[in-house]
């Protein structure tokens, strides 16, 4: 099928910065083909009711061509002839109008405007601050498709650009860059492109955690900082994602290993430090160690041909991503709440066994604490209901270790005062 691929870039002393990239994987040429191809085949039967059609597969290839042709035709005159001979012993012949053709597509033309909002929204940039749109693409020649973006933008489309050439000659000039082959025209040319996928890891309850964000300028490189999951947690697991949905299950996976030989602590006690370094060629490498620990690091290297997305699979995953947004967002709210209960419980457990003191408290945490890790697709509103719920639980005892201690000891009998200058 046919793609729009639209990129907001920076353009300045030869450096081409690519702030945003968005599209369309079902918005091209061929699908304004398949558009007239149907339409042909409505005008043939209407005219022809009695004639049963017997290879429409052959039909559409032939009819594919005449429609392309007559598309071509259209962007530069107001009308066209679609001529296609003998279709079961009859000629056909169709006159279309540029009218028709725009009225035939007008939805699919309007489709055009969404990844154009979408690549604003990520390059952070609002539609007065572009100076130049520049239209590549056999597709950009619709004046249709003209018409909507100068409407939108207040300013006509550069169409001095052979658009067929250009992405050819782009390409070209990129892989000789990166290839490392000095010319007079590559000499002073630079490009910086970003991450279309989110990069992340997979953490605790299957959660994913961005690292590298879409649309981060590369070469990158970030370090994060986690932490143990489970006390003397003996080692981890470094998954991989790529990808924008909360749910690690959701995202596409690069690649995994296993960081071995932690060392014993208390949960949360003992720091992973997670690196991904994505250079220009787009391979991405990516190491673990433990915080303090020689010789613990592991590393991954992922390459361009290995395991990486299509442009139709990204795009498939950006529209899903836009599509769920607000359940995943709902999702997240819920399983935070559910993670900071968790946290909250831990952390008064481990002070309750400082104290060593009442082990009756000690054993309604620890319950909590179990009860809550096989619990963890509750909302946000029943975690407060029951935090309240075993708030009441520890109230007898509360009350009584408070009673314990408002009681004299010996060595509280004498009264400090402290000097006042």
């Amino acid at each position: 099928m046919g793609t729009t691929d639209i990129s907001i870039l920076n353009i300045a002393d030869g450096v081409f910065e690519v702030l945003g990239t968005a599209g369309d994987t079902h918005l091209g040429g061929e699908d304004i083909d398949n558009i007239l191809i149907q339409h042909c085949l409505l005008e043939f039967q209407k005219k022809n009711a009695n004639i049963k059609i017997k290879d429409e597969k052959r039909l559409r290839n032939r009819l594919k061509i005449a429609c392309e042709t007559a598309k071509r035709t259209l962007s530069s005159t107001t009308t066209a002839t679609i001529i296609v001979d003998s279709i079961e012993g009859i000629d056909f012949h169709l006159k279309l109008t540029r009218a028709k053709l725009e009225s035939l597509c007008s939805n699919l033309f309007k489709k055009v405007m969404t990844p154009v909002d979408e690549v604003l929204k990520i390059a952070k940039k609002d539609k007065g601050s572009i100076d130049e749109i520049v239209l590549v693409g056999g597709t950009t020649r619709i004046p249709k498709i003209q018409q909507l973006l100068e409407e939108y933008f207040h300013k006509k489309p550069n169409t001095g650009i052979n658009p067929d050439e250009c992405v050819a000659y782009g390409a070209t000039i990129q892989a000789s860059v990166l290839g490392g082959v000095k010319t007079e025209k590559n000499n002073d040319i630079l490009l910086l492109d970003t991450i279309p996928l989110s990069l992340g890891i997979e953490t605790a309850g299957e959660i994913s955690t961005p690292i590298i964000p879409r649309g981060t300028t590369i070469p990158a490189k970030k370090t994060n900082s986690f932490s143990t999951y489970k006390d003397n947690q003996p080692s981890a697991t470094i998954k991989v994602l790529e990808g924008e949905r909360y749910l690690s299950k959701d995202n596409h996976i690069l690649g995994s290993f296993q960081l071995e030989n932690i060392p014993p602590g208390p949960r949360g006690t003992v720091k992973i430090n997670v690196s991904y370094d994505i250079n220009a060629d787009g391979i991405l490498n990516v190491s673990a160690e433990v915080e303090g620990q020689e010789g613990s690091q592991k590393s991954l290297v992922i390459t361009n041909d290995q395991n990486r997305l299509s442009p139709e699979d990204i795009e498939r995953m950006r529209e899903e991503a836009e599509k769920y947004k607000e359940a995943d967002e709902e999702f997240k709210d819920n399983r935070e709440a559910v993670s900071g209960y968790e946290d909250e419980l831990t952390i008064n457990l481990q002070s309750v066994r400082d104290q060593k003191k009442l082990p009756e408290i000690e054993k309604l945490y620890e319950e909590e604490i179990e009860w809550i890790r096989n619990h963890t697709s509750i909302t946000r509103g029943e975690v407060q209901s029951r935090r309240s719920e075993f708030e009441k639980k520890l109230e007898p005892y509360m009350d009584k270790t408070k009673e314990e201690s408002n009681l004299p000891k010996e060595e509280d009998t004498n009264i400090k005062v402290e000097e006042v200058d």
